[in-house]
């Protein structure tokens, strides 16, 4: 959903950022791994959320792969995030309590600052086209 939403974001992709047709992108076997490697962070996140030096941790280490190595762009975390609130309000309606809905926003927002302070402390802003 993120890449039909957000095109855009295939730029960052070799592997499949001229595929067009979603289930082609969703039978990629790379996309898949990334999409498993995505959701490992989080989950990281979620379980760690006790653990503040854990949770920086990470999120500095995704945010400094991406701005250092693949020039990801930050505002997709923030795209990205928000397309996984959808699909979890989506997938789990039923116990999606307005409660819910606020903890996984303030998960989207912990993980969005986390990832643009590392994108801040390698020196991101000398992109021009940065948006943090």
């Amino acid at each position: 959903r993120f890449f039909v939403n957000f095109p855009s974001a295939k730029q960052y992709f070799s592997q499949f950022k001229h595929m067009e047709d979603p289930l082609e992108m969703e039978r990629s076997l790379q996309l898949r791994k990334h999409a498993r490697r995505v959701m490992g962070a989080i989950n990281t996140v979620v379980e760690n959320l006790n653990d503040s030096e854990k949770v920086s941790s990470v999120l500095a280490l995704v945010g400094k792969a991406h701005a250092l190595k693949h020039k990801v762009e930050p505002i997709y975390f923030k795209k990205l995030t928000g397309v996984v609130l959808e699909v979890i309000a989506e997938e789990y309606a039923n116990d999606f309590t307005p409660e819910a809905h606020s903890a996984w926003t303030k998960m989207k927002t912990l993980i969005y600052t986390h990832v643009t302070a590392a994108y801040k402390e390698v020196g991101w802003a000398q992109y021009p086209t940065a948006t943090l």
